[in-house]
């Protein structure tokens, strides 16, 4: 009987954490519909916004149809071409601000985010602003499968990022990511310069320069199931090259601080 007790509000509060899930797509078909019936099987109260960038492959319509299935749970933003992962967050994030949730998450849709690490981070995120789901945290690890010019390309990139913006995340590069709904309130999209994978590493300085509290959990990033992967030795590179443009672009936010963070919440409101 005690037991029973003990376990009720930790239950819950699993349960009734309202979470929203963004996930873009460009020609995902073969991964979407199995995540989702993933992330359904999860003892979580979740929401999904899909935003397709108009694939090729009929995501979109196939988003159309799971949203029919479960008209109280997914939501499709339908885009006319490929924009971009950047703008299609700052899009989904800006919708789902508009729904009663209490946190709201990033996720790729071809598997390289387990969806049960999304229970570990809903606890983890009573504590702290914003949980990323790290490679590099101790106990976190990538697929054997990576080349190794991957590999190296990602840890140098990330030690590269934290040396000259000092965030101290290991993996300022990962889109695995659960926020609090008023952190995100608070962040500045307006002012948002990235346009590719780079878009993360300046949400997470964004974070950092505006006082949030930021944690990391391990996670085992798989390479995708099905399809072809976006991640080029190109983007990398290119990425490496805007961290200082972020820098340049926001520095003047971490000699602010909080003070900034509360005036754009409530321009935000």
């Amino acid at each position: 009987m005690v037991g029973i007790s003990l376990s009720i509000p930790r239950i819950i509060r699993e349960i009734t954490l309202r979470i929203g899930i963004i996930i873009p797509t460009y020609n995902e078909a073969d991964n979407l519909p199995k995540l989702i019936s993933t992330l359904f099987a999860l003892p979580l109260n979740l929401f999904v916004l899909v935003v397709d960038d108009d694939s090729p492959d009929g995501t979109g319509r196939l988003a159309d149809e799971l949203g029919t299935e479960f008209p109280e749970r997914i939501s499709v933003l339908h885009r006319a071409s490929r924009l971009g992962i950047s703008s299609a967050y700052v899009q989904g994030f800006r919708c789902m601000l508009e729904k009663d949730l209490d946190a709201i998450g990033q996720m790729d849709a071809d598997f390289s985010h387990s969806p049960a690490t999304l229970i570990t981070m809903s606890k983890s995120l009573e504590s702290c602003d914003v949980v990323f789901g790290s490679r590099y945290a101790p106990g976190g690890s990538v697929d054997a499968r990576w080349p190794l010019w991957r590999k190296t390309l990602s840890v140098w990139g990330n030690l590269y990022a934290r040396m000259i913006l000092r965030v101290p995340v290991r993996d300022m590069t990962t889109g695995y990511r659960l926020w609090r709904a008023e952190t995100l309130r608070g962040m500045p999209f307006e002012n948002i310069r990235s346009k590719g994978f780079i878009f993360q590493v300046e949400m997470a300085y964004l974070a950092h320069c505006l006082e949030y509290r930021l944690r990391e959990t391990p996670v085992y990033f798989a390479d995708r199931h099905f399809g072809k992967s976006k991640m080029s030795l190109q983007i990398q590179l290119e990425a490496a090259f805007r961290v200082w443009q972020i820098w340049l672009t926001h520095r003047h936010l971490c000699h602010i601080g909080s003070a900034a963070r509360i005036q754009q919440s409530r321009v935000a409101t």
